[in-house]
């Protein structure tokens, strides 16, 4: 799965979608892309990703606690 960045709009492949996914982690790790080659993984922090379209990640891949929020 691709992600951007927000703070520098670089385009990153997700190296492992169940950290991805899992609201407890807080970083994951994953790859951007330098010209045509793939650079070295990264940690990255979760809150400072969005798909592609820019759209925010869900709360739920986010906050453990989400289900506790009435917002």
């Amino acid at each position: 799965m691709y992600l951007r960045n927000k703070s520098n709009e670089d385009l990153a492949e997700v190296e492992q979608l169940d950290v991805l996914m899992d609201p407890h982690a807080t970083s994951l790790m994953v790859h951007y892309f330098a010209g045509e080659e793939m650079g070295e993984p990264v940690s990255v922090d979760k809150v400072d990703m969005v798909f592609p379209s820019g759209e925010a990640l869900p709360r739920c891949w986010l906050d453990p606690h989400y289900r506790m929020h009435f917002d």
